[in-house]
């Protein structure tokens, strides 16, 4: 009986529009606009594609409102006039990116002085994002007779509205062919030189860390489109010129040159770390980094590192002298000379060469000491864990490759692994830090924080002495150590590191997916880089009754990953603490 109630609902969009005299600002004060739109209400599309309602939407979006307007409502409307303009409507579209007046509208802003309102700026972005991806052709020759557009584009770089607009031209333009015509108009700009020249001491911090950060974003983009590509495709133009020597030495001459600064250091550093990315980032390029294989999706380019190499001895003195950075609290008190995100960086950059396994550049590491360096900081800063994991996967990466012949020509007396065990002391650091950490808890003190590191570290050299590519170079440097050493050495590995392996062993629930997913969070956090301050040691609940060794799990597999990246990350004693490392 549901028919004799007459529940067909009609639009008031609808009624509005049946009076003459409705506006544009009536229509948006409705609620449901944005869906009709979306819903090819027609009518409504017909009044929103008219040139006085289009220009007032393109001017909502371009102009700041009156300051005067209470602060929660002045960007409504540029908020719906942007959806609107980016509602993928092929009316909407078409009536943009056709009429070269509503063009030059939204080209004007970005002739304001800078700086830009960042919400109008990712209202603009948006929208021209949109239409570069709708309307392709179109936009790009209209952006193309615009001389000063990418000077325009990076005067506004400190806004990340502008960022994103310039990896749209990159990533988002089809077909293939057109595609190149923009990436070689970017290249003819010389799009990669001038975001060079913003990472430098005297630019503005925000500017020079868009700036690097729009130099990773091509650089990943650009490979990931290079492997997806047919072989006869031509080779991306802005890659080939971020990948050259001259470019790289042109990087590094603005961050060493004139008075150092942490932020042209960092946010130059980050755009090394990405030349020299082999595999995938994030957590699936740690499950490589971790997997025996050591198998790279990508060979970095010789031209990099030979230009690098020069640059090592100033990458040296940053881990010596450091910008200055001011004394912080943090949770196990006043640290007055923090490690400083500038020395984290090059240990960082240390970490991506050595694993390049570059002859040359593991001669000079060797010649500069730089891994006896990064070992005393490893130990001075006892809670850092970025410095930690940096200074583990340096280890990881001289243990796991052999030497070849060509490095041992190269490398004379200053072989890595000779370097590592008998220059920086490696046995005997661990050997004396352990005995100082159990002094100090024997005290009542905290356990130290580096202590899961300097586990996983004694348990690679242990493992590589019974197997390895190097086990025999090894195995000839352990016995070449002083006897009461080597016997320390040998009672440390039998006793204690067997008592603290057994130990660490990880509880996982019974439900595997939640112990994944449980060990995946714990994962992601601990090495978080925001992760800047110690935490002192937390309760955590018991998460199984059944416990369930790390060795007893599965030789494959992410839990197998997740299982050792916590034994390492966090350390849960007997009576149920984790302690993190």
């Amino acid at each position: 009986m549901f028919w004799k109630f007459d529940l067909h609902t009609t639009s008031h969009i609808d009624q509005l529009l049946d009076r003459e005299d409705v506006t544009l600002r009536e229509l948006m004060e409705e609620d449901d606009v944005l869906q009709e739109c979306k819903a090819q209400n027609r009518r409504l599309l017909l009044f929103l594609s008219q040139d006085h309602c289009m220009q007032e939407l393109v001017s909502l979006i371009t102009t700041e409102p009156p300051a005067d307007l209470e602060e929660r409502s002045r960007f409504k409307f540029p908020n719906i006039a942007c959806e609107l303009l980016t509602s993928d409507v092929s009316i909407i579209n078409d009536k943009l990116g056709a009429e070269e007046s509503l063009l030059e509208m939204l080209y004007n802003f970005l002739e304001q002085d800078p700086p830009l309102n960042p919400l109008l700026a990712s209202f603009f972005s948006k929208t021209i994002g949109n239409l570069i991806a709708r309307k392709t052709e179109q936009v790009i020759t209209f952006l193309k007779k615009k001389e000063g557009f990418i000077g325009l584009v990076l005067k506004h770089i400190d806004a990340s509205a502008m960022m994103d607009l310039l990896l749209r031209l990159i990533s988002c333009v089809e077909p293939a062919p057109l595609r190149q015509e923009v990436l070689h108009w970017l290249n003819e700009e010389k799009l990669v030189q001038r975001l060079t020249e913003l990472i430098h001491t005297g630019k503005d911090e925000e500017r020079q860390s868009n700036a690097s950060q729009t130099l990773c974003d091509i650089i990943r983009l650009s490979r990931d489109q290079a492997n997806q590509m047919q072989e006869n495709m031509e080779a991306d133009p802005l890659l080939a010129v971020l990948e050259s020597q001259e470019s790289v030495a042109g990087l590094l001459k603005n961050m060493f040159e004139g008075e150092r600064s942490e932020a042209s250091i960092v946010n130059g550093t980050q755009v090394l770390l990405t030349l020299l990315e082999t595999r995938r980032s994030g957590l699936e390029g740690l499950m490589d980094l971790y997997s025996q294989g050591y198998e790279r999706s990508y060979t970095v380019n010789s031209s990099i590192l030979n230009a690098i190499e020069p640059h090592l001895k100033d990458f040296q003195q940053i881990l010596l002298d450091p910008p200055k950075v001011n004394a912080i609290l943090t949770t196990v008190g006043v640290l007055e000379q923090p490690l400083g995100n500038a020395r984290l960086h090059v240990a960082r950059l240390v970490a991506a060469l050595l694993q390049t396994n570059s002859p040359s550049i593991c001669q000079e590491l060797c010649s500069l000491s730089t891994i006896n360096l990064l070992l005393d900081l490893f130990f001075k800063y006892s809670w850092n864990n970025f410095l930690h994991f940096q200074v583990e996967l340096c280890v990881a990466a001289i243990l796991n490759h052999p030497s070849s012949e060509e490095s041992t020509r190269l490398h004379s007396v200053y072989l890595l692994h000779p370097q590592l065990f008998q220059n920086c002391q490696l046995v005997q650091k661990i050997l004396d830090a352990w005995e100082e950490n159990d002094k100090i808890q024997a005290e009542g003190g905290t356990r130290r924080g580096n202590m899961g590191h300097l586990t996983r570290i004694s348990n690679m050299v242990v493992q590589n002495l019974e197997k390895g590519p190097v086990q025999a170079q090894i195995t000839d440097l352990i016995k070449e150590l002083p006897e009461d050493c080597r016997g320390r050495w040998e009672s440390f590995v039998d006793e204690t590191l067997r008592e603290t392996n057994r130990r660490n062993t990880v509880e996982l629930v019974r439900y595997p997916l939640v112990a994944l997913r449980f060990l995946c969070i714990n994962s992601l956090l601990l090495t978080s880089t925001y992760f800047l301050f110690p935490v002192k040691p937390r309760r955590v609940p018991r998460i199984a009754k059944q416990p369930i060794s790390v060795s007893e799990q599965p030789a494959n597999g992410i839990a197998q990953w997740y299982t050792a990246e916590i034994s390492f990350k966090a350390t849960i004693n007997q009576s149920g603490d984790m302690a993190l490392e």
